[in-house]
């Protein structure tokens, strides 16, 4: 009789693959992250850095997950990063991403139920509510570009600007 780890290789394998995704994730945002912060949207580059480091900790669930079914965590990514210097170009890449990840992530939960792995299966479907809401962040600063256009994008950089040429606080 097969052991409980053993019986797991089907979850493993899928869990280094969401692992993988979600590197990849990581390095795309950041570099998102950088040049947002360049190009003097604050905002935004905020909003890049703060969804790579939510997509560590995913990294990091999946890895402990990995390593209680006793199998090892590949870390590799599973994509180039896209140098992607257009914020509209950068926002639609993102929104793409999550809508992929939390379309896998939900058949690779039904996966890992067919094979009686529940709290893989659990932790699949945790990331997919993440990812939706990675998704609708990026749909919104997608709307908001429509409604508003370039202005949208000039009041962060202006806002920015502001708040580098306002005197330093009197001590």
């Amino acid at each position: 009789m097969k052991g409980i780890y053993t019986m797991h290789e089907k979850s493993i394998e899928l869990l280094n693959k969401a692992a993988s995704d979600e590197l990849s994730a990581i390095h795309q945002y950041m570099y998102f992250h950088f040049h947002c912060d360049d190009q003097g949207f604050d905002l935004l580059a905020g909003l890049f850095k703060k969804t790579a480091i939510e997509e560590m900790m995913h990294v990091e669930k999946l890895a402990e997950r990995i390593l209680f079914l006793k199998g090892d965590v590949d870390m590799i990514p599973k994509d180039k990063v896209q140098q992607i210097k257009d914020v509209k170009g950068m926002l639609e890449l993102s929104r793409k991403m999550e809508e992929d990840s939390a379309k896998e992530y939900n058949i690779w939960a039904n996966e890992c139920s067919v094979n009686s792995d529940a709290i893989s299966k659990q932790l699949f479907e945790s990331l997919v509510a993440d990812e939706e809401r990675h998704y609708a962040q990026y749909d919104t600063e997608l709307d908001n570009i429509a409604k508003f256009g370039t202005s949208y994008l000039a009041l962060q950089s202006i806002e920015r600007s502001k708040t580098i040429a306002a005197p330093a606080p009197a001590k």
